[in-house]
C-alpha cells in the first residue's frame, strides 16, 4: 500500500453505529461528503433491519453546517427507517446551524429533533413500543 492509502485507513471513521437495547446511535464525527452520507444511509437501513431497532438517534454535534443534500438525505433515511418501523431523532444540532437551515428554507420531513442525546432517548422512549409485540398488539386494538 502506498502512503495516502496506509493514512487513510488510519484515519478515525467519520461516523460510527452504536447498538443500545432497541435504539440505534449514531456519532457523526466529521463533515460527510455525498458519497459518504449514502453510505451511512445504506449501513444505518442495514443496521435497522439486522438489530431490529424501533429508533435511531443521529448525533450531528460535531458538524458546523448540514448543506441542502446532507439534510435531504437525514430526511429520506427517516423516511425509510420509518417504513421498517423506527423512529428518528437528530440531536445536536448547533445554533447557528440551525439558523443557517431556516434561512435556507432547509426541511428535514419524518425527522424528530432534540437538544442532545440524553433527550434524544426520552424522545425516542415516548414515540416507540417498551417491549416486543407492543406495536401488533397496538395495531390490533
Amino acid at each position: 500500500m502506498n502512503s495516502p492509502e496506509l493514512a487513510r485507513l488510519a484515519e478515525p471513521p467519520p461516523v460510527s453505529i452504536l447498538s443500545q437495547a432497541a435504539y440505534l446511535i449514531v456519532s457523526v464525527h466529521t463533515a460527510l461528503d455525498d458519497s459518504q452520507l449514502l453510505r451511512l444511509q445504506h449501513d444505518l437501513l442495514e443496521q435497522v433491519e439486522l438489530r431490529r431497532a424501533r429508533g435511531i438517534i443521529i448525533d450531528v454535534a460535531a458538524l458546523d453546517v448540514l448543506d441542502s443534500f446532507a439534510s435531504r438525505t437525514l430526511s429520506q433515511m427517516a423516511r425509510a427507517a420509518r417504513l421498517k418501523g423506527a423512529e428518528t431523532v437528530v440531536v445536536g444540532i448547533a445554533p447557528e446551524v440551525a439558523m443557517a437551515m431556516v434561512r435556507l428554507s432547509l426541511q428535514m420531513e419524518f425527522v424528530r429533533t432534540a437538544l442532545d442525546l440524553e433527550e434524544g432517548l426520552e424522545v425516542l422512549a415516548a414515540v416507540t413500543p417498551t417491549e416486543p409485540g407492543a406495536a401488533r398488539r397496538l395495531a390490533r386494538d
